[in-house]
């Protein structure tokens, strides 16, 4: 997978987690401007953490070969 490929990748699955955070609270109909900094916070945190999830996998499948998400990921 190039990396315009995995990033395309990412992007998805964070936005299908926002979605699947919305649609659980009832709020997919919403206009974002209604939603509260508390809402907005945790569907940051939900993409995040999706990001996180799918980086990890990506450096552990192939290891040494990530720099930069090695570096993200460990400090």
């Amino acid at each position: 997978m190039t990396p315009d490929e995995w990033q395309a990748h990412v992007t998805r699955a964070a936005a299908r987690e926002i979605g699947t955070w919305l649609e659980a609270r009832g709020r997919l109909d919403r206009p974002i401007a209604s939603l509260a900094l508390a809402d907005l916070e945790a569907m940051a945190s939900v993409a995040i953490s999706r990001f996180v999830v799918l980086a990890s996998h990506k450096t552990r499948e192939a290891p040494g070969q990530h720099a930069e998400l090695d570096t993200l990921l460990m400090g």
